[in-house]
Formats: structure tokens, C-alpha cells, sequence
């Protein structure tokens, strides 16, 4: 009689796609989708896969930080201006950065807005500037034409433009002043008092102006937003006639976080504030009021009241859409630092970057640039961070793999592409345990061995896993890895300069459990 062989437990291959749905800082660990991550950092979710951010390149060298960036934007005739240090600076062309000399401020921190060929630069220190090339071709700063009996020049902090009428801020105050006439870039203000309609005092901190269809036709909406979170509502297009000016309410909102936190989007607007990245047609209890057509941020809120609680009153928060990058840069100071909570702007997904110390950011001619402490950087240019390695780091949602008994993990195969070689760190934690590896360099083509050809794991100093791909081609390779549990979350690390990474999914070979292991 032939002998009964036993076989053991069966393994089972699963295939886990990358975590497209990004960033979840709402959902409980056991609950949460597993397309979803729980940490996220450098990696930018995509609808099939998620891929490294790239770096950025010094653009501009100064001994003091660049606090604010402007685009000046005139055709065939554009401007790309920084103020550091109190200076202006044209940063226009990189081979020929100059200061200019006739204009100075006390405060390098700005805020700044077009109308027509003027650019208004004001904070709240200093009587406002505006700059202009004159017919001559030349680039003036020259105070503004504005002026006012009663006003106080100096306490222009911030503006905007709604319904071809200037709006301006005082700062500390619930007085907002506009130009006398529509269309006005110079001559009279006129004072306007929201002091008697509010209901929750405090100061303004931003003007905009908000566009919704009603049902009826496209209306615009002025709106003031003040300090203890209200948001007072105009509309009309002339505020010096009863009959074409009208208050619609007065809502409360959450706080808004500093004098840049308008994000105007697609006929909506974005509010930083202490709860969240808000749209207003999502918050205001408007009957006309649309439905906003970017995600906003209550999956990740968990992570934005982690940063608000202590530091909202730290300077540096805005928010700026990169068309060409296809995502929204939310700037949040922490610490010492910055992060950024970046949104994907086509399928709502969130990601962290981190390691960027950017005090500001804007874009010219469609490249996204940030102010740092010495200088200003271009972003989305390069492999690395200014020649400093990228640390990218996902942990994925905890996962059954189909399989909601006991299981031992043997291997795991991560399918990426990159444009070369790097180092990989992937292992998993199990049952809600949270370790941590430490980074692997980037090996560039150096002190890689063929596959079998040296014992497992003998390099060097050897950290995690050496990994490499080839360039152009999905890489498939099984990994050992053992662990044991019910549910696993894979971490997947990379530290790297010079690789241009893409994330597909992660093939997972695991043994059932068949009883008691």
C-alpha cells in the first residue's frame, strides 16, 4: 500500500493593489479600505498606482528667508518677484536675479493680488506698493494711488477684487475699504463697517469673491470671512447702491487660518481653517449654493487637528493649485518646519509631503516654486532634494488578503518601475503593531549582486531588502518575509536620489492556518 503523504497547509498568492486611495486619517485601523494608507509620505496617489514625488533645485541663493513670491503676469512681459529681507528681488530670469533698489519693506511677509497690470503688495507694516512695467518697459514700485480720510495706510494687510470693485483689509478691524468706482485703480476708499452685522466680533482676515448657480443663472457672492470663524455674506455688484447690494446671512464656520487661506477653485472657495480644507458649498447652508467639484479634506482631518492644535497662529499657511503636477499644495508650518498636504485634484486622494521648508509657494509660467531659508527653490525638478535623498514611506491599510483566519506571510512581491536602481525597505506588520526599519540607500549601480551568485542579504551593512529594477520594466521578485497574525499592513520604504519610482501592487504568498499553528 503506497504511503499517505501530508502536504501541510496550502499557500495562497493574493494580489494587493498599490494604495490609490491615499492618505486615511479618519477610519479606524480595522475598518479602513485597502486601497487606503496610514501613513503616506512622498508617494502621490494615482487612480491605478502611486508614484514618488520628485525633488527640486535651488533657483535663487539669499542670505535672509524669501517669505513672500508673486507673479506679476503681463503679456510677454511677466515678472517673478521675491521680497527676503526686506528687499524686492526680480527673480524673473535665473542668470539675472537683481534686488530692486527703490523700493524696501519692514515686513517681508506679504500679501499680494492683481487687478489689470497693477500688482498690489501690502502686510499690514507699510503704506501698500504696487507694481507696474510702464510704457516704457520699465518695472516701478511706487506707493499706491489709494487714499482715504480716515484710513491708516499702514494697516492695509491683505485684498481682493470682487465685481471689478478693490477690496482691502485693516488689519486688527472689522473695516474693510473699496474703491469709490468700479474699475478704480487709484483715487478714493470708501469705508466699509462689518462691525454692525457681525455677530461674533473679531477681525477680517480675507475678502473673496464666490460664484454659484443657483438655479437661476451664475450669481457672485462677496464674501467676508472674519477670525472667530464667520463667514458674511453680499450679493450685488455695487456696494454704494441699496439696490444692488444686499447681505444674504451671516454663517459660522470654522476658523480660518491666517490672511492666505482662500483657495479660489473652479467657482468655488477653499477656506483653510482649524477644522479642515473647506469648500464654502459644502459648509454654507445656502439653498442656491452648488456642489463643490474637489474632495475636501475629512479624511484626513484626524491629521489637520493634529497640526492646528498647536499651531495655528504659526505663519506660513496656504494653499496653491499645480496644474502641471495635477494636485493641490495645502503649506502647514509644524514645529521649527513645514509639511504639505497635497490633494489629488481628479479623484480627491491625499498624500503627505514632507521635508520641504517652505515659508511660501507660487507659480510662474506654470512652474511651482517655494521660498526657504536661504533662497528659492524650484519644485518638481530632479530625482532629489537639492541633492539630499527623497524618504518616501507608505503603510498600507491592514489587510485579510481574502482570508480571515490565522496565516503565516512566506513572501511578498512588490511590481514597480523605476527609472534606475534603488534600494527597497518592505516587510509587514501584523495585528496593529506598528515597528519600524530604518531606511535603505540608494545603491545606485553599485554593490548589487546577481541573484544566487552571493549568500541572501551578505552586502555591506545590509538594511531591509536590495532591490533592483530594470529601467523601463515592471520588476517582479518574490522577497522572503515571515510573519504571523490575522491581519498585515505592508510597509514599503524607499530612500533614494536620482529614481523616479512607480508603485503598482503587491503580490502576497501566505500559508492558511489548518488548525493550531
Amino acid at each position: 500500500m503506497s504511503k499517505q503523504i501530508n502536504r501541510g497547509n496550502r499557500s495562497i498568492n493574493y494580489i494587493l493593489p498599490a494604495p490609490s486611495g491615499g492618505l486615511n486619517m479618519r477610519d479606524s485601523l480595522d475598518n479602513m479600505d485597502i486601497k487606503d494608507a496610514i501613513v503616506m509620505d512622498n508617494y502621490i496617489p494615482q487612480d491605478t498606482k502611486v508614484i514618488l514625488r520628485k525633488g527640486y533645485s535651488q533657483y535663487a541663493k539669499s542670505v535672509s528667508p524669501f517669505l513672500t513670491l508673486a507673479s506679476y503676469k503681463k503679456y510677454n512681459n511677466s515678472r517673478f518677484i521675491g521680497i527676503s529681507g526686506g528687499q524686492a528681488y526680480n527673480l524673473t530670469s535665473k542668470q539675472n536675479i537683481h534686488i530692486y533698489e527703490d523700493v524696501s519693506f519692514s515686513e517681508s511677509r506679504c500679501q499680494t493680488f492683481q487687478y489689470k497690470d497693477y500688482l498690489y503688495i501690502m502686510n499690514g507694516q507699510d503704506i501698500p506698493k504696487v507694481f507696474y512695467i510702464n510704457e516704457n518697459g520699465d518695472d516701478v514700485f511706487a506707493d499706491w494711488g489709494f487714499s482715504s480720510e480716515k484710513l491708516i495706510a499702514e494697516k492695509i494687510v491683505t485684498g481682493t477684487v470682487s465685481k471689478q470693485f478693490l477690496w482691502f483689509v485693516e488689519k486688527g478691524s472689522m473695516q474693510v475699504w473699496y474703491s469709490a468706482e468700479a474699475g478704480n485703480i487709484a483715487g478714493e476708499l470708501y469705508c466699509f463697517d462689518l462691525g454692525q452685522v457681525s455677530r461674533f466680533g473679531g477681525h477680517i482676515m480675507s475678502v473673496c469673491c464666490w460664484t454659484i448657480d443657483g438655479g437661476q443663472g451664475i450669481d457672485d457672492l462677496t464674501v467676508f470671512l472674519t477670525s472667530e470663524g464667520e463667514a458674511i455674506i453680499y450679493s450685488g455688484s455695487n456696494p454704494n447702491s441699496a439696490d444692488d447690494w444686499e447681505l444674504k446671512g451671516s454663517y459660522k464656520i470654522a476658523k480660518p487660518l491666517g490672511y492666505n487661506c482662500i483657495l479660489p477653485y473652479q467657482g468655488d472657495v477653499i477656506i483653510i481653517t482649524e477644522e479642515g480644507y473647506l469648500p464654502l458649498s459644502k459648509v454654507l447652508p445656502l439653498n442656491q449654493a452648488g456642489n463643490s467639484s474637489i474632495a475636501f479634506s475629512d479624511k484626513i482631518r484626524g491629521l489637520i487637528l493634529n497640526r492646528t492644535a498647536n499651531n495655528k497662529n504659526k505663519e506660513g499657511w496656504q494653499a496653491i493649485i499645480y496644474p502641471k503636477g495635477g494636485f493641490a499644495v495645502f503649506n502647514v508650518p509644524i514645529a521649527r518646519n513645514f509639511e504639505q498636504h497635497i490633494i489629488n485634484i481628479n479623484n480627491g486622494a491625499w498624500c503627505r509631503f514632507t521635508n520641504i521648508k517652505s515659508f511660501c509657494w507660487e507659480l510662474f509660467e506654470g512652474r511651482l516654486y517655494f521660498g526657504s531659508d536661504y533662497g528659492v527653490y524650484l519644485f518638481d525638478d530632479g530625482y532629489s532634494d537639492n541633492g539630499q535623498h527623497i524618504l518616501g514611506e507608505v503603510h498600507q491599510a491592514f489587510s485579510s488578503y481574502g482570508y480571515n483566519g490565522l496565516k503565516k506571510i512566506q513572501l511578498l512581491n512588490p511590481r514597480t518601475k523605476s527609472s534606475t536602481k534603488y534600494a527597497l525597505v518592505i516587510y509587514t506588520n501584523m495585528d496593529f503593531e506598528e515597528r519600524k526599519k530604518a531606511y535603505a540607500e540608494n545603491l545606485g549601480s553599485m554593490g548589487i549582486t546577481k541573484w544566487n551568485e552571493a549568500k541572501w542579504s551578505c552586502l555591506k551593512n545590509p538594511i531591509g531588502t536590495k532591490w533592483q529594477t530594470l529601467k523601463g520594466t515592471i520588476r517582479s521578485q518574490w522577497i522572503a518575509n515571515s510573519a504571523t497574525g490575522f491581519k498585515s499592513s505592508i510597509v514599503f520604504k524607499t530612500k533614494t536620489r536620482g529614481n523616479l519610482i512607480e508603485w503598482f501592487d503587491t503580490g502576497v504568498r501566505y500559508e492558511a492556518a489548518n488548525g493550531i499553528l
